[in-house]
């Protein structure tokens, strides 16, 4: 039961009423008058099986948020082989468990993709996103045979490329246990066969202007800042710079830095973009030639690039 002050239309006043979650009822307690019946509770459910009940007890939620890509919602039952049990009695509770909760692979790899997208700060529209890569592929009994962990892992990296807030195949690798950049990006082709998703064109936001915000907001850089690097890499386009897309925009991203009026040393950039020193160096080598075309002119005027270092 819960108490708080309501108006009586019998009592004509302010009273204290209560709520009686068994009945539904809403009672004043000064007359007794009902005076609502059969609401519903719009709180969550919460039990505790402790063997005595406190005021400082920890009371559980009862299942988990409902998930719309299970057949079941979020109910499943999971039996666990005792220790010394037999093969054959462990074998029977494996295909039991598979009966009972037939989204058990489902659910696993949903908890494996959860598990990369909080350690990386991605956000849940994405997470969601990979879930409904994954289910689908399932569905289509794509995954056999396949490498699981890189396949949950590429369903990360499509998702994320498509709501244009892209992560590096490094970076997705950073938080996949055992597989490399390459299986990653082997994995994704095979999701373009498999699905209608579209990874080449998807791919077009990771040409850096995705990563743009985050490694300069990661670097603590001004707007004015972000928004040279911005137009210097839509600049770079007209210039034949055979390196990555991250890589060049590490570059340019030093050139910035060395403009600005903060200090940004080399390590910081390598770290925040996930590039080697070395290979910032030779792309800022490619890079600094072309400088007066790619450095937007409003931010810095061609005697000011005297100032970069020499490559």
């Amino acid at each position: 039961m819960s108490d708080y002050m309501d108006y009586c239309t019998d009592c004509k006043k302010q009273t204290e009423v209560v709520d009686d979650h068994v009945s539904g009822d809403t009672i004043c307690t000064n007359c007794g008058l009902v005076l609502d019946h059969h609401f519903v509770d719009q709180t969550c459910e919460w039990r505790t099986f402790a063997d005595s009940e406190k005021d400082d007890h920890d009371p559980n939620r009862v299942g988990n948020v409902s998930n719309p890509l299970l057949s079941h919602g979020n109910l499943s039952t999971t039996i666990v082989a005792k220790p010394g049990q037999k093969l054959a009695d462990e074998f029977n509770l494996k295909n039991h468990d598979l009966l009972t909760n037939p989204d058990k692979v489902l659910t696993e790899g949903f908890e494996s993709i959860s598990r990369m997208a909080e350690r990386l700060s991605i956000g849940k529209s994405s997470k969601i996103r990979a879930d409904e890569i994954y289910k689908n592929l399932l569905d289509k009994k794509s995954c056999k045979g396949k490498n699981v962990k890189s396949i949950l892992a590429a369903c990360l990296f499509v998702a994320c490329k498509e709501n244009k807030m892209p992560r590096t195949a490094k970076e997705i690798c950073s938080v996949a246990q055992g597989v490399s950049r390459k299986e990653i990006n082997r994995a994704a082709d095979f999701i373009k066969k498999q699905t209608d998703i579209d990874v080449i064109a998807s791919a077009e936001c990771l040409n850096g202007r995705g990563l743009v915000r985050r490694f300069c907001s990661n670097l603590g850089m001004k707007n004015q800042d972000m928004k040279a690097v911005q137009e210097a890499l839509e600049n770079s386009k007209e210039v034949d710079i055979r390196r990555s897309p991250c890589s060049i925009l590490a570059a340019i991203i030093f050139i910035i830095a060395q403009l600005s009026v903060l200090e940004i040393p080399l390590r910081d950039i390598a770290m925040a973009s996930q590039v080697a020193e070395q290979t910032i160096k030779k792309s800022y080598k490619d890079i600094r030639p072309h400088a007066s075309r790619i450095v937007p002119q409003w931010y810095a005027m061609e005697h000011d690039l005297d100032k970069l270092c020499k490559p």
